[in-house]
């Protein structure tokens, strides 16, 4: 019998002090990179200094990947429709290989940090620079800002019976609160550690879950099975298990993972995610050397096998524990359940845990959540602040002073933020209700065009701005529109009549990025042969094939030096005087040297209260003082070190050992969970088995337990008791 109301079974004493205990950790944690960490310069507050070694750099790639809206999402989706959404994970394993050893080579060499900066060295100009940061925030706020928020409330809602958006305050303030003040630093040692929660937590509920169902072998015969009272004792398939829930890649055409979509045309969406999005390749750029970077990915991508069986299989898991409540099918029941019509499969893995684990644990593992959504969040946050600040903001406000700059980007999170809280409705109604496809889908909208540009700059010397600017233009334009359709024509529910147009009801989101990137890249390359290239030179060090050039014009370390300057206090108005006399002594010092030297002069600062230097400090505002000019000489100094790309050739040969390997299972992992051949014998045997005498002959395709009078009489023969 369906529960309609859920009663919140609340934490124990020793729940909420294992939950207070995190967060006293986690304060800790970033008072240590305040302590420790230089944050009044570019590179030192939004890059960690370029210090991290390839073990926290790897910790973060996987955090910042692996936020609430995986615990919920990736479960949720398994708990809907099988191991399919698996494909994902394993596919990122490939693109993390692409990050380091196609991507970041020439990222590092050219000295960037946020990567439209990348996009504006190697074309010149501003307007592309300018349009791809705002497209990048607009995806933060659609795929990253709502959906982890959501999740997470989600979790602390079924947990403790709060408000939804009284939830979202609490995390609000809590991620604030811990990584506000740290800058990147704290950004990544709060991500080792929650990558440590994260992933014993998981394995935690993972085995439990399995023991309860009977292991690997029991979840395969009891998720078919798993379906609520309702659906069971109706004629409608609605709300009942997939026939391909354990095949991973599926039909191409009449599926929800079509195998040719996923490989021609997923794979190329989630190149701007792995690649080219400034949330994970801030991580990256944050490593004291390219092996170090590499290394980081390598360790990345062996950390992203666990989800399929630590997240999704769990969601499965919690379908079988808990039909009546994640696998509700009827619109009213679901409302009452989770607060949505269109299903409550979302809340397959806080119910698992909710279920499963014992006081003690299940503190644990609301940290663990709390863990993994702060972790995304920081991310996201930092990012979005570093792409406002230096590539928007910072363009129109040259003279900006660091504590403008700094107010400035908090400002813009703060109405990121707003914007992603309004459209969390929207979260909650589309794609069928499960949250990692709504995210895919969207970034199937607006990613391709980002993939090729980049893409194609770094592998193309002969692309022009024009070409990429408007291949941008002509990308967005297609994807929005298919964005506005698709959210003005929603999926229909199980068993009603689809009225959408063709180009949204027959054409798979994944599909749909396949089209779009090849017109990105047909419209950037047919304009970049009718317009004028920027001179060989001025591609140095920007793309694959230039790595070791030297710049004939522009040196990038000067560029990244300048960077750290316009990070100073600006003067008052009698110390402007001053500046403007030192400015024409140095033009006129210009006009007769061949290469400008750039020289720090200190600069007059009136006597602060000691209030007011402690909180210059605890905010990070250091940049007018004679210790964050000196560290951004050091910083200047490692950036020409590492820019160089110079490797031990023993780590070299290592990682490169190493990469192939990664692959490798890659393949065999997917290869292995795509056969569908052994699950049907399986399956063919176990109805062989049954005393229903319509299901003994029958076909893979009708041997799927449907018809409500074979799962009564299945269920009666295995628990011994008339349904």
């Amino acid at each position: 019998m369906a529960e309609t109301q859920y009663k919140p079974p609340g934490l124990e004493a020793w729940d909420i002090v294992i939950v207070v205990l995190y967060f006293i950790v986690i304060l800790g944690v970033g008072l240590f990179a305040m302590f420790k960490s230089n944050r009044g310069t570019v590179s030192g507050y939004f890059l960690a200094g370029r210090f991290m070694t390839w073990l926290p750099v790897g910790a973060s790639l996987f955090a910042s990947n692996i936020g609430s809206e995986h615990f919920i999402g990736l479960a949720g989706s398994g708990a809907a429709g099988g191991i399919g959404v698996g494909a994902f994970e394993f596919n990122a394993i490939i693109l993390l290989q692409l990050l380091g050893w196609v991507f970041l080579p020439v990222y590092i060499a050219g000295g960037i940090c946020t990567l439209p900066e990348y996009i504006s060295r190697r074309y010149g100009g501003r307007r592309l620079r300018m349009w791809l940061s705002v497209l990048s925030l607009l995806l933060y706020i659609f795929t990253k800002i709502s959906v982890n928020l959501f999740s997470g409330a989600l979790f602390i809602r079924l947990a403790l019976g709060w408000n939804l958006y009284l939830a979202i305050l609490l995390m609000l303030g809590m991620t604030c609160l811990c990584t506000l003040t740290g800058g990147l630093t704290a950004v990544i040692y709060t991500d080792t550690l929650c990558t440590f929660l994260m992933v014993t937590g998981s394995l935690t509920v993972m085995g439990l879950g399995f023991a309860e169902v009977g292991g690997y072998s029991g979840l395969k015969e009891k998720y078919m099975m798993a379906v609520s009272n309702d659906t069971l004792f109706s004629n409608s398939s609605c709300g009942r298990p997939r026939d391909d829930a354990f095949v991973m890649l599926r039909d191409p055409v009449n599926s929800d993972m079509p195998w040719a979509g996923f490989i021609f045309g997923q794979t190329i969406a989630s190149i701007w995610y792995w690649c080219a999005d400034q949330v994970i390749v801030q991580r990256a750029l944050a490593a004291k050397s390219l092996s170090h970077a590499q290394g980081a990915c390598l360790l990345a991508s062996y950390i992203k096998i666990l989800p399929l069986f630590t997240l999704v299989m769990p969601g499965m898991i919690s379908r079988v524990l808990s039909p009546d409540r994640v696998a509700c099918s009827v619109p009213e029941k679901c409302m009452e359940i989770c607060g949505s019509e269109v299903g409550c499969t979302n809340i397959a893995y806080p119910e698992l845990v909710l279920k499963l684990l014992p006081t003690g644990l299940k503190g644990l593992m609301m940290a663990v959540m709390m863990a993994a959504l702060m972790s995304d969040l920081t991310s996201i946050f930092n990012s979005a602040s570093t792409l406002f600040t230096i590539d928007v903001y910072g363009r129109f406000r040259k003279q900006a002073s660091v504590r403008e700059l700094m107010i400035v980007g908090r400002i813009m999170v703060a109405i990121m933020t707003g914007i992603g809280i309004l459209w969390i409705p929207v979260v909650q109604s589309v794609q069928g209700g499960q949250l990692f496809i709504y995210i895919q889908a969207v970034s199937a909208y607006f990613s391709p065009p980002i993939a090729a540009l980049y893409l194609i700059s770094i592998l193309w010397t002969k692309a022009t701005e024009k070409g990429a600017f408007w291949g941008m233009i002509v990308g967005f334009i297609v994807g929005a529109i298919r964005m506005i359709l698709d959210f003005t024509h929603l999926e229909p529910r199980c068993g009603e009549e689809d009225t959408r147009p063709s180009i949204i009801a027959k054409v798979h989101y994944m599909y749909f990025a396949l089209i779009l990137f090849w017109l990105t890249v047909f419209t950037i390359v047919v304009i970049s042969y009718f317009t004028e290239p920027r001179p060989e030179g001025n591609t140095a060090r920007l793309t694959w094939w230039t790595l070791h050039e030297k710049p004939s014009d522009t040196d990038v370390m000067e560029e990244a030096r300048d960077e750290e300057i316009e990070m100073q206090e600006i003067p008052d108005e009698d110390e402007k005087e001053i500046e403007e006399k030192e400015a024409e002594d140095d033009k006129e010092k210009d006009a007769t040297e061949e290469t400008p030297t750039v020289t720090l002069r200190p600069l007059r600062h009136p006597p602060e209260s000691k209030i007011k230097r402690l909180y210059s400090w605890f905010c990070g505002y250091e940049a007018g003082t004679e210790e964050a000019k000196k560290a951004a000489h050091e910083q200047h100094e490692r950036l020409a070190m590492i820019t160089s790309l110079k490797r031990d050739p023993r780590a070299e040969t290592f990682l490169n050992i190493n990469v192939g390997d990664a692959i490798s299972r890659k393949l065999d992992l997917s290869v292995d969970e795509s056969g569908g051949k052994r699950d049907r014998e399986e399956l063919r045997k176990l109805l062989q088995m049954s005393d229903c005498p319509s299901l003994k002959d029958a076909s893979y395709e009708a041997a799927r337990v449907r018809d409500a009078l074979c799962a009564k009489l299945w269920l009666e023969k295995q628990t011994g008791k008339v349904c």
